[in-house]
């Protein structure tokens, strides 16, 4: 319950961010352009919050938390008198409304830009792409890369951290080859090797890209002493403790591994552990709790292991002053941009399935996930959100943002705008397509839980 509420938490503050700043980037061009704005709202229906402006503008803060809207004064729709004519979106010059409603999704990219300045004049711990040996019969593995290296270069592309790995191997979906430039352990010589992507299946709900490429990251031991115990768990039921070290199982010495297999496979029947606690040994008997996943009756009693640290030649803190946070911020925003569309275009070539297509609870998870990490996960996920949600509003769908600047560029170049009936086709249409994609993405949404 705890951790519904805290994903619901964190989509609300998340979506309610990105639709202020849309709707504001709405809002302040008309008002510039001399735009009568009627009324701000951040979100639908009965209004749980409201003021009117000095400004004539009525601010509404309503219930339903998925939109918000900005609405002007528009001769299409409301009886105006001649005086108010002059302040009418309609009759405002076809470049101011262009501006108007292009206003919307640049602000969605301002917003990114200054969400990702704040996120590297933070700071961002993060640890090198460092590979261990590749998955046996793998991509990756027939490719012959070493065991130990750091990934520099994907695709002639340099990435310097492990997220930044995972995005360039995004962006490479569809393509027949990938080109990799690592360094192996103890070695300073760049060495390419090719891996051969003909084959590759690529389906990130079920497992990671560079799992399905038989790349394996490199990460410290993880030990048998115990980071965390779950109080309504088995473990700490039978008496397991934050800091215990399990050594045996049933009189078996075991690591983590080894562990973790004996305990999924003894759902609902007792296991002897020896530990370590305090300097002495005791001895305690666990019954783990049978749970059904995929089908399957595995055992489960609530414990997360400790790991060694990252040795510090691994780790990085990408942190930077005023001037290089705001390269940086530019330059991950334009390759957040990119990686967004390249995605659209694979889904519409078929090289990504629709079912990876995510909605409302997938939002709302990631949010959670991120936000519970810490703060500047959170600002680098509200970020994506953010040049996602300008992307998607710039498509030429008739009921979006891009819809819209498609009727006026006809306009601008015509010189007379696009016919009524026409335009009312095209909402029908972009309507019954944008409700099509929500649909899939909530199907995909409730499939996934």
């Amino acid at each position: 319950m705890l951790g519904f509420l805290w994903n619901l938490g964190a989509f609300i503050v998340a979506l309610g961010l990105l639709v202020t700043v849309h709707e504001f980037g709405h809002f302040w061009v008309a008002r510039r352009c001399g735009v009568k704005v009627e009324r701000f709202s951040i979100g639908f229906g009965k209004p749980i919050w409201r003021r009117m402006g000095k400004d004539g503008t009525e601010y509404v803060v309503a219930m339903i938390p998925l939109g918000g809207y900005v609405k002007m004064l528009d001769g299409r729709v409301d009886d105006i008198s001649e005086q108010e004519a002059e302040q009418a979106f309609d009759r405002k010059p076809v470049g101011q409304r262009i501006a108007v409603v292009a206003a919307g999704p640049l602000a969605n990219f301002a917003l990114a830009l200054v969400l990702l300045f704040a996120m590297f004049l933070i700071g961002v711990p993060t640890v090198k792409p460092v590979l261990t040996a590749p998955v046996e019969n793998s991509i990756a593995a027939r490719a012959g890369l070493p065991d130990k290296s750091v990934v520099t270069q994907v695709a002639g592309e340099p990435v310097a951290d492990w997220e930044a790995f995972n995005l360039a191997l995004a962006a490479q979906i569809g393509a027949d080859r990938i080109p990799l430039t690592l360094v192996a352990d103890g070695d300073s010589r760049e060495q390419q090797f090719t891996l051969d992507t003909r084959s590759w299946t690529v389906d990130p709900d079920k497992e990671p890209l560079t799992t399905s490429l038989g790349l394996q990251l490199w990460t410290p031991t993880i030990t048998t002493e115990l980071a965390f115990v779950d109080e309504e768990g088995a473990g700490y039921a039978a008496g397991l403790r934050e800091g215990d070290r399990i050594t045996h199982v049933d009189g078996e010495p075991v690591n983590w591994e080894q562990l973790v297999a004996a305990i999924t496979a003894s759902a609902d029947q007792a296991l002897t552990m020896d530990i370590e606690r305090d300097g002495g040994r005791q001895v305690v008997t666990v019954t783990p709790r049978g749970t059904v996943e995929e089908g399957q009756l595995v055992g489960k009693v609530g414990i997360a292991p400790l790991r060694e640290p990252w040795p510090e030649a691994y780790r990085l803190d990408l942190k930077f002053g005023p001037l290089a946070a705001a390269v940086k911020a530019a330059d991950r925003t334009w390759e957040l941009t990119t990686l967004t569309l390249g995605t659209f275009v694979k889904l519409l070539t078929g090289d990504l399935s629709v079912k990876n297509l995510g909605g409302p609870i997938a939002i709302a998870q990631g949010a959670g996930a991120s936000a519970g990490v810490g703060l500047v996960f959170f600002l680098g996920f509200l970020a994506l959100l953010s040049v996602n949600l300008g992307i998607i509003n710039l498509f030429p769908l008739p009921v979006l943002d891009g819809g819209h600047l498609l009727y006026y560029f006809i306009e601008l170049l015509t010189g007379k705008p696009v016919p009524e009936r026409a335009q009312e086709i095209g909402f029908r249409i972009g309507s019954a397509l944008l409700l099509l994609l929500m649909s899939i993405a909530i199907v995909n949404d409730v499939a996934r839980l």
